[in-house]
């Protein structure tokens, strides 16, 4: 079944998308929920036709991001937190903390586009990296070292 997504559906693909999908989760699920709509050949017009009147906006937005990723790429963030005295941090340090840490530094990145290479919180003290994805496939690598409290 081929479907038009109205939205991005992660591990499917992106806004505007024409994907080719199971009956059952297009049928019973992703028209339904509204992530899409059939791609029949009249929507498939509409939507070639959408898509050149958009073709100057993408243009600017990915100009934007790939400005943002060379700015961001490369650069070090430091996050205080809470450690004991063997360096274990209390909890853990997740992809909110570094949101709210690049926000402060005047990135406005959604936390749901921050990943830690190779791992998903951190417990210790010390640097890490952090890939920040930017705009469909304009991404950016930071480090963010976390250090204790004083």
């Amino acid at each position: 079944m081929e479907i038009i997504l109205k939205q991005d559906v992660p591990n499917l693909g992106h806004k505007d998308d024409i994907v080719t999908v199971r009956n059952g989760y297009g049928a019973n699920y992703l028209i339904p929920q509204g992530y899409a709509t059939m791609a029949t050949p009249s929507a498939k017009k509409i939507l070639a036709e959408n898509m050149r009147q958009r073709a100057h906006k993408e243009a600017k937005l990915r100009q934007d991001a790939s400005d943002m990723a060379s700015r961001l790429e490369g650069k070090q963030f430091t996050l205080a937190t809470k450690v004991s005295s063997t360096g274990k941090v209390f909890g853990s340090v997740n992809n909110i903390q570094i949101a709210d840490v690049l926000a402060a530094s005047g990135f406005e990145i959604d936390r749901r586009d921050i990943v830690f290479v190779g791992e998903s919180n951190i417990k210790q003290v010390g640097a890490y990296e952090a890939v920040i994805k930017i705009y469909r496939d304009i991404k950016a690598s930071i480090r963010v070292e976390i250090v204790g409290e004083e």
